[in-house]
């Protein structure tokens, strides 16, 4: 990791880790932006160190993205760390995260735009699994995590509950638990972690980004969830679960569009089966995503 910036000038750079620069609140930090005299914007990642398990996902996070390096993961430029202070200076990504484009009432994601983000996504995914002599699980995938840069290529942050396993199919035991609505069911009954876990966490947010609802939403109770919704539907009734903005009845396009986001909706049932072992590898959900924008979109 490059060379530790020193506090007072991230406290410049942050007007005082002020709350005009706030970007946004974690489970273990809250996130700024900064800008250094020399013009350089940077994000500035504070752990909350009163927080018990702080110390601990920073250390996790400095030796994970250490070591790794990948297009689509968020890039660390530096670190600062004393008795009572710990944080990392990431890569400033100007356009935000996925969720607050899948939620805004002003900003569209076209869905060429969402197959690109969704394909970056498992490319960082994939590298975490199968790129690196010990596969990583990022333990807590959904859209606030998933970063955007001023070209709209999407990065994956916030290894604060990674975890190192000894081999693809290993699973470990945890105590820490993610994001509800994400997490696998062996990660949530049993604390069971394995790459499985990321994959169930990719098809649940494959899902959230073509219906535009989150695993959360009102509508999911009652034994019902956001998988058991597509799964009903598909594949004859999935206009209706489709975000509507992707469905515009004058394009000519509209039922290439059904199509396209049916065997999207497809993958994301087939990495988030109920059982680990029938769940793809991520190796696999990358190729069949690239597959699908070849068949669709080869013409741009």
């Amino acid at each position: 990791m490059p060379q530790r910036i020193r506090y007072h000038d991230l406290q410049r750079a942050t007007n005082g880790f002020g709350e005009a620069n706030l970007l946004g609140v974690g489970s273990f930090s809250s996130v700024y932006n900064g800008t250094f005299t020399d013009g350089t914007v940077v994000a500035v990642k504070v752990f909350n160190l009163q927080i018990e398990g702080a110390f601990k996902s920073f250390d996790t996070e400095c030796e994970i993205l250490r070591s790794l390096r990948h297009r689509n993961l968020t890039k660390v430029i530096s670190s600062c760390s004393n008795i009572d202070f710990r944080d990392l200076v990431l890569e400033y990504m100007p356009n935000g995260s996925l969720e607050n484009w899948l939620y805004s009432h002003d900003r569209l994601l076209n869905l060429l735009q969402r197959l690109s983000i969704m394909i970056d996504v498992a490319s960082a995914i994939e590298y975490l699994h199968h790129g690196y002599a010990t596969p990583v699980v990022h333990c807590d995938l959904k859209p606030s995590n998933v970063l955007l840069d001023d070209a709209m290529v999407a990065h994956v942050c916030d290894f604060g509950i990674a975890k190192l396993v000894n081999a693809e199919d290993n699973a470990i035991l945890t105590r820490t638990l993610a994001t509800f609505g994400y997490i696998a069911p062996e990660y949530g009954s049993e604390g069971l972690v394995s790459t499985k876990c990321d994959v169930y966490s990719f098809g649940i947010v494959l899902m959230e980004t073509f219906t535009r609802k989150r695993p959360t939403d009102d509508l999911f109770t009652a034994g019902l969830s956001l998988r058991g919704w597509i799964y009903d539907t598909y594949p004859h009734s999935l206009t209706h679960v489709i975000d509507a903005t992707l469905l515009n009845p004058n394009e000519e396009s509209l039922d290439k569009n059904v199509e396209c986001v049916s065997l999207i909706m497809k993958l994301a049932l087939d990495c988030s089966s109920e059982l680990p072992e029938e769940r793809i590898n991520m190796k696999d959900a990358l190729v069949t995503l690239q597959k699908i924008k070849k068949e669709f979109f080869s013409y741009l």
